[in-house]
């Protein structure tokens, strides 16, 4: 199968490159040039602007397309317009972020997708992120109504994850000692291996799969404290040990710990949110070559394998800093927010 992606050198991007080059496809890659260039030598590279030079994509032909970076509607309508008498296929990397209610669990394909006040908008924010991709994905039904994958991920994580949101856990607690930690640890989380993702996004393009698909992980309900007591079994294995510290999420909030940020995976207790954690990616698992997933202590090794080759002077994207941490965990010997 010859294989268009845009992007292909970034994440979830460089791990569908990997994957489609080991199932034997030809690949080719369009992108600006500037993430990890040097990626992929033996692949065929188009230099170009999705939004001012499309040049490069005259006059050829492939049998699918992955767009993995598009994230302004205008600009995505570009490249399935230049693209619509190219390609048999395409497939669009979406988000559950598309949802309109976020305080509702258990949410299938048929949920309502929000809606951008001023359509006109193309900045990307946390506000606007997700109702941008809606309408991205919008763009590429029209263009190509029978021939498209749609794509929704949750929380993407595993090597080469740049958001850190995930990795700071398995690190973190690698690193042993006393461990802050949010809440009871009785939230629901999801996560999905992007190894996996890429896997499971070949195989539906080469069974020339159509229509759009939540895609989370694992395969059974677990919670923060399964996770991170995973991690611990982890560290324990690389000769670490760590003492997680349950802290009460008033006291987080008082001493303006920031949810998800500074927390991964904690979500303030108002519920509006819930629904990231929660998504229903069932129709995913049941096609005839479903969603597979691999154990969680898999992911977590090989995270904190990757991480390691970063270096000590890295700047993490996410996670409380040491100094802080450490300033609560001592505040902490003085109260009772200490959670047993």
């Amino acid at each position: 199968m010859n294989v268009l992606i845009l992007g292909g050198t970034h994440f979830l991007g460089r791990h569908l490159t990997e994957y489609a080059l080991e199932r034997g496809h030809q690949v080719t890659l369009f992108n600006r040039g500037k993430t990890n260039p040097d990626l992929f030598p033996q692949v065929e590279k188009l230099i170009g602007d999705r939004d001012s030079n499309l040049d490069a994509l005259e006059g050829r032909t492939w049998d699918v397309a992955i767009d993995t970076n598009g994230y302004v509607p205008r600009i995505v309508r570009k490249s399935v317009r230049k693209l619509a008498d190219c390609i048999n296929h395409y497939t669009f990397i979406s988000t559950i972020s598309v949802y309109q209610d976020m305080s509702q669990l258990d949410m299938d394909e048929g949920a309502e997708v929000s809606r951008l006040k001023d359509e006109g908008t193309e900045e990307v924010t946390g506000e606007t992120y997700g109702p941008l991709k809606a309408l991205c994905e919008e763009e590429v039904v029209k263009v190509f109504p029978e021939k498209s994958l749609i794509v929704r991920p949750g929380l993407i994580v595993g090597p080469y994850d740049p958001t850190d949101r995930f990795t700071y856990w398995p690190v973190r607690i690698a690193r042993g000692g006393e461990v802050l930690a949010p809440g009871k640890g009785n939230a629901p989380i999801q996560y999905i291996d992007v190894r996996d993702l890429a896997r499971w996004i070949l195989e539906q393009i080469e069974e020339g799969t159509t229509g759009t698909f939540n895609t989370a992980g694992p395969s059974e309900s677990i919670h923060l404290h399964h996770f991170l007591n995973e991690c611990k079994k982890v560290a324990e294995e690389l000769g670490k040990s760590a003492n997680l510290n349950w802290v009460d999420e008033q006291f987080l909030l008082e001493n303006e710990v920031v949810p998800w940020s500074e927390m991964p995976f904690w979500i303030s207790d108002d519920g509006n949110h819930a629904g990231m954690l929660s998504i229903n990616f069932q129709k995913a698992i049941a096609l005839d070559k479903g969603l597979q997933l691999r154990p969680l202590a898999e992911t977590i090794r090989d995270t904190i394998e990757w991480s390691s080759s970063r270096g000590v002077h890295y700047e993490w994207k996410a996670g409380i800093s040491s100094e802080k941490e450490a300033s609560l965990l001592e505040k902490l010997k003085q109260g009772s927010q200490a959670i047993e």
